[in-house]
C-alpha cells in the first residue's frame, strides 16, 4: 500500500501547506497548472461564497452533499474537471441517460449568479464544482482541507463520451482499475473514493441487477454476496413492478447524510449497496484497505484528502484550453 502523507490543512498552518504542496506535485501532475489561493486577488471571497451557498443549500435538502459529490465525479471522469457536464443540449452529457439522475446544478448555478455579481468573469464554473464539492463533504462531517484552483471550463461536451468514462455498478475489479488507473489513480484511491457512498442516494435500477423477479412475480436474492436482511429491506422499498427509475434508497442505510467511515463498516457487514461496493471486501487486492478504513476514521479521511486532489485534478484546462462561462449551462 502506498505511503501517505497528511493534508489536513489549518490555513494558518504554513507548514502543513507546504508539504501538501511537495506531495501533489509529485501525485498529482496536473497540480503544477493550478495554484492554492488562485482567487486571492481577483476575487478574495471566493470560496467564501461558495461555501455559503452550499451550506445554505444543504441546510434545506440534506441530500445536497451527496449530489454535488455525484457530480463532480462525473464531470472529472468524462473530459476531466471542465464543468463540461453542465452544458446543456442535445448530445451533451448531461443529456445522456446514465446522466439524467444527477443533481445539484442548481447549487452551482447559484453560487455562479453571486460570484458573477461581485467578480464578473472572473470564477470559473469548473472551479465551482470542485469547491462545492469539496465544502459538501465538509459540511456532512468529512475532512476540510485546502484545493487548488485556477480551472478552466470546457467547451466540448458529448454524450458518446459518458458511457466509456465512469463507473457501472456491476464492474469487475478490473474493470473498475482499469478505468481508473487511465484517470491516474491508484488503486488505493478506488478504494478511498468509493467511499463517496456514504452520502448520498441510488435509484433501484443501479442495484437490480442482485435480485431476479420469481414465477409469483415477487423479487429474490441471487447475489449471496449482500446480507438477507439488507436484501429484504431493499425489496420492500424496491419492490417488483414498482418504479425502479423514480424510487431511490442511501447508499448508506445507517448513516445516510453523514460523511464518515461506516460505509466500509457497511462493507464488512456485507451491506454494500451496488455490485462495485461488495467487491472491495471480496477481493483480496482490496480488503485490506477495507478493513482499515472501517476500524479507523482518521485514517480514511487523511486518504479520502489525498484522493480528492488528484480527482480534482484530472485533466484540468488552464490558459487558452479553456474559458469562464457566463453561464455554467452554456458556452460563450
Amino acid at each position: 500500500m502506498e505511503s501517505k502523507i497528511s493534508i489536513f490543512l489549518p490555513t494558518s498552518n504554513l507548514c502543513n501547506l507546504l508539504v501538501l504542496v511537495f506531495f501533489c506535485f509529485a501525485a498529482c501532475p496536473s497540480l503544477g497548472r493550478l495554484s492554492f489561493n488562485f482567487y486571492a486577488t481577483s476575487c478574495p471571497a471566493a470560496e467564501l461564497m461558495v461555501s455559503n451557498t452550499v451550506r445554505a443549500a444543504s441546510s434545506n435538502d440534506p441530500t445536497i452533499p451527496g449530489k454535488l459529490l455525484r457530480l463532480l465525479f462525473h464531470d472529472c471522469f468524462v473530459e476531466g474537471c471542465d464543468a463540461s457536464v453542465l452544458l446543456q443540449g442535445n448530445g451533451t452529457e448531461r443529456s445522456d441517460p446514465a446522466n439524467t439522475s444527477l443533481g445539484g446544478f442548481s447549487v452551482i448555478d447559484s453560487a455562479k449568479r453571486v460570484l458573477e455579481i461581485f467578480c464578473p468573469g472572473t470564477v470559473s464554473c469548473a472551479d465551482i464544482i470542485a469547491l462545492a464539492a469539496r465544502d459538501a463533504v465538509a459540511i456532512a462531517g468529512g475532512p476540510a482541507f485546502q484545493i487548488p484552483t485556477g480551472r478552466k471550463d470546457g467547451r466540448i461536451s458529448n454524450s458518446a463520451n459518458v458511457r466509456p468514462n465512469i463507473v457501472d455498478t456491476s464492474f469487475t475489479m478490473d474493470e473498475m482499475i482499469k478505468l481508473f488507473n487511465s484517470k491516474g489513480l491508484s488503486l488505493d484511491d478506488l478504494v478511498t473514493l468509493s467511499g463517496a457512498h456514504t452520502i448520498g442516494l441510488a435509484h433501484c435500477s443501479a442495484f437490480s441487477d442482485r435480485f431476479q423477479q420469481d414465477s409469483k412475480g415477487k423479487l429474490r436474492l441471487v447475489d449471496t454476496s449482500l446480507d438477507i436482511t439488507y436484501a429484504e429491506e431493499l425489496i420492500r422499498k424496491c419492490p417488483a413492478g414498482g418504479s425502479s427509475t423514480s424510487n431511490t434508497v442511501s447508499n448508506d442505510p445507517e448513516t445516510s447524510f453523514a460523511f464518515d467511515n461506516q460505509y466500509y463498516g457497511n462493507l464488512l457487514a456485507h451491506k454494500g449497496l451496488f455490485q462495485s461496493d461488495s467487491i472491495l471486501l471480496e477481493d483480496g487486492r482490496t480488503r485490506k484497505q477495507v478493513e482499515e478504513f472501517a476500524n479507523n476514521e482518521e485514517r480514511f479521511f487523511r486518504s479520502w484528502g489525498e484522493s480528492f486532489l488528484k480527482l480534482t485534478t484530472i485533466e484540468v484546462k488552464t490558459d487558452n484550453e479553456g474559458e469562464i462561462r457566463q453561464s455554467c449551462s452554456f458556452t460563450n
